[in-house]
Parts: structure tokens; C-alpha cells; sequence
């Protein structure tokens, strides 16, 4: 992964030095030189594919060719901006998609499990940045009940907020909008999946062994048909939280939300390498890990799984 991440950057067409004399207003052919020295961009090719193992291992990414800034300085002070945003949509999304999924299943055919299903393709095929524009154009341009973007209030530059109740409140006043445009545009994949695979687990023969004794259809619902059927839940939960550090590329743009997402964007725009390759690498780890734990959790589910 980390070979890939390398070649990949390796093949970008252009010269990133020129960003960075551009910004740093470098006008002699002397000084671009120094600063090509200065990143190594004239080592050979495998003197600077050892240096980048040896950073990525050692979580030195380097400085931002944009601004000048640590790279690592830059990724923590976005990364709880992000983690909230992307944190708290999925766990919303996820909550409430698995519900209505598994009531959908359990009402096939009726109306209920056709207007859940409707409008669960509409959300989950309409652009997020379009949602994101209308709920704008709505509450805060039309009713003025929230901001326009940002993360917290800007009189806070002035005027800092009292106790942490009114700066919790500030804050959530500022996520509510994004979050709720996220939740809207991934709740419908879970709900279509847990639907789906909620059906062919409905049709097994100890689902009708348990209705036919009596047990409760909520008992049999979520705690014997939902359980044997979450494997294909659990990996796509482990991918999303795996891909979480990739931020909300285009919600958080639309809501000018500083959190990884609007990072990477920018860093796109400026040919940041130094940059991308950190994230790159950084999710590429994320979803690694996640698929482990994923792995992990299918013999905690499914005692069939053994690990030997």
C-alpha cells in the first residue's frame, strides 16, 4: 500500500515546486533550486522511496508545500472537526438506517416498506452537495435558524464563550446542518441493505420455528434475524468508519467546514503532495484496520468462524 501511495505520486505530471515558489513568491531560478534540494526532490528515485517508508513509518509527512506549515500539526488540529462531523453522521446514518431496514423487511409489501424504500433511493441518489445547498437556501438563508458555514460562531474571535454549555451549544448549532445533510445522503444505503439481507434471513426455517412458538416479533426481529444477518452490515460499518478520516470532501466545501474533507480539497487544487500522500496514506491505514476489526468481530457474531 505504501509502495502505491509512492508510485502514484511519483507519475503526478508537473513540477510541485512551482506551487510552492509561487506561495512563497521564490522569483530566481537559485532559490527553486535550493527548495528542490531542501524536499529531496533531487535524490534518486530509490533514495527518496527509503526516505518516504521511513517517514510514513515515522509519521513525519513533512511540511505542506502550500503554506509551510507541519503537515502533523495541520492533521491534528482538523482531525476532531472531522471526527465529529463524520463520527456523528455515520452513527446517526447507521442507527437509523438498520430500523427502518429491518422494519421494511418485516412489513414486505406494504406501504410503510414501500415509502421507506422510495425515499431512500431519492436521498441516497440526490448529490450531497445539492442537499447541502437546499437545506442552506432553506434554514439559514430563508428562516436564518442556522449559519452558513464554519465551526464555531465568529464573534468567538472576540468574545470567547463563557462555560463549555455555551460553547457545546455553539458548536452543535454549527454541525447540525452538515451532519443532517450526511445522515440524509448515507442512511438509505444502510436501510437498503439491512432490508435485503433482513428478507432472505426472514425466509429460514428457524425464523418460522420461532413464530410458530410464540416468541415476540421484536425478539425475532433483532435478536435472531438481525444477528445472523449483520455480516454484510458489518463490513460495509467497518468500511465507512475506515474511510472516516477522509472527511466529507464536498459537505464539508459546501458548509466551509474546516475539518480534513475541505484539507484535501485544497490540497488537490494546489498540487499539495506532501500533503495528499500523508492522507492518502493515513486512510489507507484507517481502512485497513477497520477490515481487521471487522474480521475479528465475524467470529464474535457468527460462532461458525473459527480462527486457527
Amino acid at each position: 500500500m505504501a509502495t502505491i501511495n509512492f508510485v502514484i505520486f511519483m507519475c503526478m505530471p508537473g513540477d510541485p515546486t512551482a506551487v510552492f515558489a509561487n506561495s512563497a513568491r521564490l522569483k530566481s531560478q537559485e532559490q527553486v533550486e535550493i527548495v528542490r534540494k531542501l524536499f529531496g526532490l533531487d535524490d534518486p528515485f530509490h533514495v527518496k522511496y527509503f526516505k518516504y517508508i521511513r517517514n510514513m513509518v515515522t509519521f513525519n509527512f513533512g511540511f505542506s508545500y502550500y503554506n509551510g506549515r507541519p503537515i502533523v500539526e495541520e492533521l491534528q488540529r482538523r482531525v476532531i472537526n472531522t471526527l465529529l462531523l463524520v463520527g456523528l453522521s455515520t452513527i446517526f446514518a447507521i442507527i437509523i438506517g438498520i430500523l427502518l431496514g429491518v422494519i421494511a423487511a418485516a412489513k414486505r409489501g406494504k406501504f410503510f416498506d414501500s415509502f421507506s424504500v422510495t425515499v431512500s433511493l431519492i436521498t441516497y441518489s440526490l448529490p450531497s452537495f445539492w442537499m447541502g445547498m437546499v437545506l442552506l437556501l432553506i434554514f439559514s438563508s430563508w428562516l436564518g435558524w442556522f449559519p452558513m458555514g464554519g465551526i464555531v460562531p465568529a464573534e468567538w474571535a472576540q468574545n470567547p464563550p463563557a462555560n463549555i454549555f455555551e460553547e457545546i451549544q455553539g458548536r452543535i448549532h454549527h454541525l447540525f446542518l452538515p451532519v443532517f445533510t450526511l445522515v440524509l445522503f448515507q442512511y438509505g444505503g444502510y436501510l437498503l441493505l439491512t432490508r435485503a439481507v433482513m428478507l432472505e434471513t426472514l425466509t429460514e426455517d428457524y425464523i418460522v420455528t420461532a413464530k410458530a412458538k410464540g416468541v415476540k416479533e421484536r425478539v425475532i426481529l433483532f435478536k435472531h434475524a438481525l444477528k445472523n444477518a449483520s455480516l454484510p452490515l458489518i463490513t460495509n460499518i467497518a468500511l465507512s468508519f475506515g474511510f472516516m478520516l477522509s472527511g466529507a470532501i464536498i459537505t464539508e466545501q459546501v458548509f466551509t467546514y474546516p475539518g480534513l474533507g475541505l484539507w484535501l480539497w485544497n490540497a488537490i487544487a494546489f498540487a499539495d503532495y506532501p500533503v495528499l500522500q500523508a492522507m492518502f496514506y493515513i486512510i489507507a491505514l484507517c481502512v485497513i484496520i477497520a477490515n481487521f476489526i471487522a474480521d475479528l468481530l465475524y467470529g464474535v457474531i457468527d460462532p461458525r468462524i473459527k480462527y486457527g
